[in-house]
């Protein structure tokens, strides 16, 4: 009877480990923009006529995106400080594609050891070089459209930055966490992280250009819904 109840308490434990707690809040906001937008860059890919050819009219540089809200796409949002407990790597893979000779999405977040599925959606070799400090270095060829591969990352670190040695335009980044509490601000500078439990955290905000912001932030309750803002300056 023992062993069947050791038994039940354990499954309990597998199934509910990481499942978001009753009184979770969620954390959303916006990062703004202030000054003027940068003048985005053209950026040249004469030297692969594929590359070219899917960009007739050019493509600009995507390191700076001012929304016409006049909000900043592509800041990494994540709980920097305060999290406790563990959280099982999602077997979800996160993808990450090579579209019109440009990575997709630019900034991301993944889980340590959570499976990212690298695509090549075009039909011109391309080349992903993930730089780690923490995890192991990897550089993939892949010249065949449609072609697939997963890689992890064993080690947390913000941010791991990917770039292309065939197509010197293209970089990406990569958030790497033990926990779940991230996000990207979107097109309109929106982020929103979920299911964080009460407590004390430090939120950080990172831009590829403009850097690292940080705020305290406290939850106190249930079902708290808190806003947060950030800015940056051009």
């Amino acid at each position: 009877m023992k062993t069947m109840l050791a038994l039940g308490v354990a499954f309990a434990l597998i199934f509910t480990a990481g499942l978001p707690a009753a009184d979770a809040a969620t954390l959303a906001g916006k990062v703004a923009f202030e000054g003027t937008a940068p003048v985005a860059e053209k950026m040249a890919m004469d030297a692969d006529p594929t590359c070219q050819m899917l960009h007739p009219d050019g493509a600009v540089a995507d390191d700076v995106i001012v929304n016409s809200n006049g909000t900043l796409k592509n800041v990494f949002v994540y709980v920097k400080e305060g999290v406790t407990g563990t959280f099982p790597a999602p077997t979800d893979a996160v993808q990450f594609d090579q579209h019109g000779c440009q990575y997709t999405p630019k900034v991301f977040g993944i889980q340590v050891n959570q499976p990212l599925e690298i695509i090549n959606s075009d039909n011109t070799l391309h080349n992903v070089h993930a730089l780690p400090q923490n995890s192991k270095e990897f550089n993939l060829g892949m010249p065949i459209q449609g072609m697939k591969l997963k890689k992890t990352f064993t080690s947390p670190e913000v941010m791991v930055k990917i770039k292309c040695e065939v197509h010197p335009w293209m970089s990406a980044y990569a958030g790497v966490l033990e926990h779940p509490f991230y996000g990207v601000t979107n097109e309109e500078g929106a982020f929103e992280i979920k299911n964080l439990p009460p407590g004390n955290y430090v939120v950080e905000t990172w831009h590829e250009k403009y850097g690292a912001q940080t705020q305290n932030v406290t939850i106190a309750g249930a079902d708290e819904a808190k806003e947060l803002a950030f800015s940056y300056k051009g």
